[in-house]
C-alpha cells in the first residue's frame, strides 16, 4: 500500500479532519472513486495534513 498525500497543510487537525471525512463521503459526487483509507497526519513542522490510499 502506497500513500497519496494532499497537497495542502492545514493550520488545525479540525479544517485537515474536515477534508477528510469530505474525501471519504463525498467523492463519488465528483466522478472518483473513494479512497479505501484516509488519514489526518501531523508534518514536522506542526501542520495537518491529509494522506489516503486507493488500493
Amino acid at each position: 500500500m502506497h500513500w497519496i498525500y494532499w497537497a495542502k497543510l492545514y493550520d488545525s487537525k479540525f479544517q485537515a479532519g474536515c477534508l477528510a471525512k469530505r474525501m471519504e463521503e463525498d467523492w463519488w459526487i465528483y466522478g472518483y472513486e473513494c479512497p479505501q483509507e484516509v488519514e489526518v497526519y501531523k508534518s514536522k513542522k506542526g501542520r495537518f495534513g491529509v494522506r489516503y490510499s486507493t488500493l
